[in-house]
């Protein structure tokens, strides 16, 4: 049976049908499209938001860093300065002791008495160190003739005590701004022992520095070993 042409009424119809599908694809299409502009959408949001949160993140961890670092150099400061005022203290502490000291042995130079004593004793001292027959002993000038008795004195003390004879010749070629005291030099001149109360008294200083240091403030922390 031969097919008819279709009339206007089945054309119209026909082309209403392909006008809806066409509709419902291009609905379903945008759909599609929608739906996945949405999830990449979501996707670069999400990737923005952690980019951003990262970068706050960083900000805050920088700058917490930097609160540290500042809050420790401002703690190491104040450490170091009461330290440093501490030792400060210390050192005045100890240079007043020394100064106390200084004092005494002022004092000992102007009791005559005692004075004279004590450079018989390290003149004796100086003798039985040298061994020499004779011995240059340098005084201040202003303590020449008390230097002299002393020199004397120790000379028949040196020989009862070592069985030698030793002649002392006294010069007054100390300067008379020192403590007191005296120096011998041996008669060949190789040997010079300083028997002056100043370096008696730096010696004592030296020694007995780190003995004061832990007497009057204890054991430094710091130090494993004493001297």
């Amino acid at each position: 049976m031969a097919s008819r042409p279709l009339n206007d009424d089945e054309v119209l119809s026909e082309m209403n049908k392909m006008v809806a599908f066409i509709k419902q694809e291009a609905l379903e299409k945008a759909r599609e499209i929608k739906v996945k502009a949405d999830e990449e959408f979501a996707i670069e949001k999400a990737k923005l938001v952690k980019q951003e949160q990262q970068a706050i993140d960083a900000q805050y961890e920088k700058k917490r860093k930097s609160a540290e670092v500042a809050q420790k150099i401002a703690h190491s400061t104040l450490t170091n300065k009461s330290r440093l005022k501490l030792l400060q203290q210390r050192e005045e502490h100890l240079q007043d002791l020394f100064g106390t000291a200084r004092d005494s042995i002022d004092a000992l130079a102007k009791d005559e008495g005692r004075y004279v004593q004590f450079l018989e004793g390290v003149i004796v001292q100086g003798f039985l160190s040298l061994l020499e027959p004779e011995v240059t002993v340098h005084a201040r000038e202003k303590d020449v003739d008390q230097a002299q008795r002393a020199a004397d004195a120790a000379a028949k003390q040196y020989n009862e005590i070592s069985g030698r004879t030793v002649k002392p010749t006294v010069e007054g070629s100390l300067s008379n701004d020192i403590a007191g005291g005296v120096k011998l030099v041996s008669g060949n001149l190789r040997i010079t022992l300083d028997n002056t109360l100043d370096e008696r008294l730096r010696l004592l200083e030296d020694r007995m520095l780190p003995e004061i240091r832990a007497d009057l403030f204890g054991p430094n922390p710091n130090r494993k070993f004493y001297t």
